[in-house]
């Protein structure tokens, strides 16, 4: 592999490290109580089961392929919506109250976390939409084809 290959492949793990592994683990080790955190927002423990498998399997699934390349672009727009989804439902800032308080502020505190959710959504968004200037119409076109992050400059297999 190229030095460039090495790099693309270094801030790629980057990006999806908080999800793979380190997020899906604790949501494999620690299921129940994940669960539990999932009923803030899905009351039935049924519901918060679900949509709990269904973020595993995003936070796993998806990471990989954003790491090899296989359908790496409709992966990263999956994590974008997916950081975007938990900002909403699980950073909400708004809701204690207590962000214009001095001091200490549960409500700045979600808020710093929802602005690193959408930030961290913005950077799969870059991967989906490419920095050539073609914008979203190779995605839009072929939105299951990888982006073939390790082909030398120009080849692709």
């Amino acid at each position: 592999m190229t030095v460039a290959g090495v790099v693309t492949l270094v801030v790629r793990y980057g990006l999806v490290m908080l999800f793979l592994p380190f997020s899906a683990l604790d949501k494999v080790l620690n299921f129940q109580g994940a669960v539990t955190q999932a009923q803030e927002v899905f009351k039935p423990r049924a519901i918060a089961t679900i949509v709990l498998i269904c973020g595993l399997s995003i936070e796993i699934f998806a990471s990989l392929g954003v790491v090899t390349g296989v359908a790496d672009r409709f992966c990263a727009l999956l994590i974008a919506g997916y950081c975007a989804a938990t900002a909403v439902l699980y950073k909400r800032f708004w809701a204690p109250g207590d962000f214009w308080a001095r001091g200490d502020s549960k409500a700045r505190n979600l808020f710093w976390d929802f602005l690193k959710n959408l930030s961290l959504g913005a950077g799969f968004l870059l991967l989906v939409i490419g920095t050539t200037g073609a914008g979203l119409k190779p995605f839009l076109a072929h939105p299951f084809e990888s982006s073939h992050p390790y082909a030398l400059a120009g080849h692709h297999p």
